[in-house]
């Protein structure tokens, strides 16, 4: 997860072939945010509910399948362009690009070592 300014404040490491979507609900209650930005993938109810209950607004573009559609707003989305350039910014580490490390505890150190750059750049 990311700020309002593209800088990351929480992680969860998940196995490589598993989609990212089930550690989210344990990052939204760690992190509380304000406003979640998420692409289709993350449009389920699982999500949707936590975000709901402490009052977080969810701008998440629906899946073509869910009915009926949900609106979002379109010029707040355009925003999630910051979570995009975050991780542009930590694949320019050739380790975490190529996701070299072996074990999860080398793997954590180092998204710590790329939060901890990109902090730096502020």
């Amino acid at each position: 997860m990311v700020d309002a300014m593209g800088l990351p404040v929480d992680f969860e490491i998940t196995v490589g072939e598993r989609h990212d979507h089930p550690p989210a609900p344990v990052l939204i209650d760690r992190v509380r945010p304000l406003e979640r930005l998420a692409d289709k993938a993350y449009d389920s109810n699982a999500i949707r509910d936590p975000l709901a209950s402490i009052g977080c607004n969810a701008t998440i573009p629906p899946t073509k399948r869910r009915n009926p559609q949900i609106p979002y707003d379109r010029h707040m989305y355009k925003a999630r362009c910051l979570v995009e350039c975050t991780f542009g910014f930590f694949k320019q580490a050739r380790r975490f690009a190529t996701r070299d490390e072996k074990t999860l505890r080398n793997d954590a150190a180092m998204v710590t070592l790329c939060c901890i750059r990109c902090w730096r750049r502020f």
